[in-house]
């Protein structure tokens, strides 16, 4: 399974690579520090699975998650309780709160 890390912040761009690097079936393809990025590299390229912080400058993760494939899962990483309503009405895999320390992997992610 190969994917996306989307954040603004550097650090937790970084905290979500060393979790996810801790997981041998998951490549991570790419990071990017907005949403405009992550959707030029998803232009031409495809991944299973993103990371996707949700308050970002210019576009940010609820309304780009809105845009994408139904086939694309995503993970929502944010330090707001407010959002996960409107998250799992988008059909994110999971929600996860900053600061995150350790990832407990849904089963839906284990069994593909």
């Amino acid at each position: 399974m190969n994917c996306i890390i989307v954040d603004d912040e550097p650090l937790a761009r970084e905290e979500m690579r060393n979790l996810v690097e801790e997981i041998s079936a998951i490549e991570i393809m790419g990071e990017f520090s907005n949403a405009l990025s992550a959707m030029e590299y998803l232009a031409t390229k495809s991944v299973d699975l993103i990371f996707l912080d949700i308050e970002m400058p210019t576009v940010n993760g609820l309304d780009f998650a809105q845009s994408l494939p139904k086939d694309v899962l995503v993970i929502l990483t944010t330090a707001y309780t407010q959002y996960a309503l409107r998250g799992f009405e988008l059909d994110a895999l999971d929600y996860l709160l900053k600061p995150i320390k350790k990832i407990a992997w849904p089963r839906q992610l284990i069994k593909r």
